[in-house]
């Protein structure tokens, strides 16, 4: 999974992490620290697919 057109229309941790190639702990770090608008669906965290691919270029 390396294109934004392969992403479902909301992503979890894993899928960012798998996108971005970075360790799960880094993953989580980027949804804790604010990096990007998510979601929390009980214990789930969810984060919208055209909030991640704005924040990629850098719009935040």
């Amino acid at each position: 999974m390396k294109r934004f057109s392969d992403l479902n229309d909301v992503l979890t941790v894993k899928d960012i992490k798998e996108f971005l190639g970075i360790s799960r702990g880094k993953a989580y770090d980027l949804v804790h620290e604010g990096e990007f608008h998510v979601v929390r669906v009980g214990n789930r965290i969810l984060v919208p697919k055209r909030v991640f691919q704005h924040w990629i270029e850098g719009n935040k």
